[in-house]
């Protein structure tokens, strides 16, 4: 059980680097240009580039920016398991990277044997964290240096990798995992889908906070399911 405490449960939030493709560097336009040839859309039949931009660029690290990163840890005091949850949120990307990756050095001092843990966080947030890290000329925390590790090496904990058994063609959203483990999911008026008109359009960071932070209790709580730890989390939202 101690082991939960060196676990830092994390997600992040994503947007284009800018609120439209027209607003791009032309050499950028040309590169997405290049990329949209490849993608299909799933609300238009012969999408422009510029509907693209809006629809699909936000999952892409070269055209994308993080606006948000929420992490949780666990504590257990008087017998009670509290997830202390807390977001960082920023415009200005440089600055909430550098942030995050001081907060992440601290813990890790902390716990040497440090592991991040989320949904499809093999395969979506920690590289894109990196690659963002890297566009912004801000060096890795050694946590987060993973070049030449063998697989086996990355000690990462993907609560979609536990759902797939060895099957590497699933997807399982983190949703939809939660419902059919009976886990409740905090109710919340937004999705994915939204966050970058919130950003962009509502400038309304707090909000964005928010979701990311239910997304971080959830995958909490799946993670403790799927490992046969059947303990009830309280969490804790950190503000300073």
């Amino acid at each position: 059980m101690e082991s939960l405490k060196h676990i830092l449960f994390i997600d992040i939030e994503t947007v284009p680097i800018e609120p439209e493709f027209n607003f791009l560097t032309k050499s950028l336009q040309t590169e997405w240009e290049r990329k949209a040839r490849f993608l299909k859309s799933n609300i238009k039949e012969n999408p422009e580039p510029s509907d693209l931009f809006e629809e699909k660029a936000g999952i892409f690290s070269e055209f994308a920016k993080v606006v948000c990163i929420s992490f949780g840890s666990l504590q257990q005091q008087d017998g009670t398991w509290r997830l202390r949850l807390k977001s960082i949120v920023n415009e200005n990307e440089k600055d909430l990277l550098q942030e995050f990756c001081a907060m992440v050095s601290r813990f890790n001092d902390y716990y040497p044997d440090l592991k991040f843990c989320g949904h499809n966080i093999k395969e979506f947030d920690i590289p894109f964290l990196c690659r963002r890290m890297l566009i912004n000329n801000i060096a890795l925390p050694k946590c987060m240096q993973l070049t030449n590790k063998k697989p086996w090496d990355i000690t990462h904990i993907d609560t979609m990798d536990l759902w797939k058994f060895g099957d590497y063609k699933n997807f399982t959203a983190l949703s939809l995992l939660a419902t059919v483990l009976g886990i409740p999911s905090p109710k919340d008026d937004m999705d994915g889908s939204m966050v970058a008109d919130v950003f962009y359009k509502e400038k309304n960071l707090p909000r964005i906070a928010t979701y990311c932070m239910q997304d971080v209790l959830t995958s909490a709580r799946v993670y403790l399911r799927l490992t046969g730890q059947n303990i009830d989390i309280e969490p804790v939202y950190v503000t300073d």
